[in-house]
């Protein structure tokens, strides 16, 4: 099968947004989506998310599942936003993001009554369990490096790689976050991305347009095993584990880490509101 894709770009977080669908059918998932933040105003918007609504409704989609391919540090998640407005969708994510909760509730030093069982999501997706959208089969891979909850997902002839695998003009997404993995990015992509068939359609996560270079979001796993300047299929373990460590020690910290973190592992849910009706983020300050 070869799903129909429709990309959405956000410029402010660098992010790709895709609506995965079949035009037979209108069965649909929808990948990462975006709700605003403006962190000087501490505003949110909801001009990305209903971008994304505007196509689903023209083509008359009907979304079984919004999925998250992990627990995104540079945006806030859409989910929630997109949930609310389209009967009968639900959220999935990979099964390992307990492993992420986990981390973050003691960063955070969230409440006692916050749970790292994943519960917040409709979905825990586990590796090698189909999920089925109607018309449409969903395959999870597991891809951690990234985060240790990162899963990628093969929809048809389609893969989804998040920040496993970008363009082959810049590369892999980092490793430096906590509980990250140059080694198990490694795997990740050689082991399970680079297994897959060489036709398959590779759909980024987020793309940083190199030396100026017009948007790109497609490429295939034989353009990544051959032309990928950070891991090609050649690329040993050692290799790519000494160059990504090197350079995540040069990269700063996500612009949104902080706020989108503690939203994220929630599945997109804010903060609840306190006594005097406002919700309050989170931010912690390292001396």
């Amino acid at each position: 099968m070869r799903p129909k894709v429709k990309e959405f770009f956000d410029k402010a977080t660098w992010t790709l947004t895709y609506v995965v669908f079949d035009s037979t059918t209108k069965d649909a998932v929808i990948l990462d989506p975006v709700w605003d933040y403006d962190p000087g105003s501490s505003k949110m918007s909801t001009t990305s998310v209903d971008r994304v609504l505007e196509f689903v409704q023209k083509n008359e989609l009907k979304v079984h599942y919004i999925l998250e391919t992990h627990a995104h540090a540079d945006h806030v998640s859409g989910s929630q936003v997109l949930k609310s407005k389209l009967k009968g969708a639900k959220i999935g994510i990979g099964a390992r993001i307990t492993d992420v909760q986990r981390v973050f509730k003691t960063v955070f030093n969230l409440s006692p009554e916050f749970r790292t069982d994943g519960h917040q999501f409709d979905l825990l997706l586990e590796e090698g369990v189909p999920l089925r959208a109607g018309s449409l089969d969903v395959e999870t891979i597991f891809t951690p490096g990234h985060t240790p909850a990162c899963a990628s997902y093969v929809i048809g002839d389609a893969v989804f790689t998040g920040d496993a695998l970008f363009m082959p003009d810049y590369g892999t997404g980092r490793c430096d976050f906590p509980a990250g993995s140059s080694e198990d990015l490694f795997h990740s992509v050689h082991e399970k991305l680079y297994q897959l068939p060489d036709s398959y359609r590779v759909f980024v996560g987020h793309d940083y347009m190199p030396g100026g270079r017009a948007l790109a979001f497609e490429s295939t796993i034989e353009e990544e095993k051959k032309n990928n300047i950070q891991l090609k299929a050649e690329t040993t373990k050692d290799q790519f584990v000494e160059f990504r460590n090197k350079r995540d020690k040069t990269l700063a910290a996500p612009r949104l880490l902080l706020p989108s973190v503690q939203v994220n592992i929630d599945a997109g849910s804010l903060p609840k509101a306190e006594t005097n009706g406002t919700r309050y983020l989170k931010i912690p300050i390292r001396e």
